[in-house]
């Protein structure tokens, strides 16, 4: 929904720019929980820092599944927002929020499932499951909190931009 805002607000370039702060940004904490791991610790905390291993040492591999499907999915989002504005000459916000949606959504979901569990336990129909189960949990919640949400926000933005 703040993807959403943002790019309806400020538009595709300032959209953009939010989108690769926030990539950094999870950057920083998989370099940040690395280090962590890394550093010396005292024996009588070995079970935390087992458990902290444990814990972190699979977020490389679940924040960088995470940021590509993000980056992905969140610029087709803006992209996609952008054209429906156009070809709609500014009019249905609904049509634009939720059909920019189910597009980023799209990439999102299956790049995120495919990349963090292909190649581990998870058999290929749990991948299957995982993808229908969150994708269609990302439109209903996008359909009935989003876009009424998003509606609310730009309302309240153009009414402090305008003074009306």
């Amino acid at each position: 929904m703040i993807g959403d805002v943002v790019t309806e607000i400020y538009g595709f370039k300032t959209a953009k720019k939010l989108i690769w702060l926030t990539f950094f940004c999870n950057i920083l904490l998989v370099a940040s929980t690395s280090i962590g791991i890394l550093l010396p610790y005292p024996e009588y905390m070995s079970d935390i820092h087992n458990a902290y291993s444990t814990i972190f040492t699979v977020v490389p591999r679940i924040l960088a599944a995470s940021l590509i499907a993000f980056v992905a999915g969140e610029l087709s989002n803006a992209y996609i927002m952008i054209k429906i504005k156009e070809k709609t000459k500014g009019k249905h916000l609904w049509l634009r929020t939720i059909g920019s949606s189910a597009v980023g959504y799209l990439f999102d979901t299956v790049l995120f499932v495919l990349l963090a569990f292909s190649f581990t336990d998870v058999p290929p129909s749990d991948l299957i499951t995982m993808i229908i189960a969150q994708y269609i949990a990302k439109l209903l919640i996008e359909s009935i909190f989003g876009t009424p949400l998003a509606y609310g926000v730009i309302g309240w933005i153009n009414k402090g931009v305008t003074g009306e």
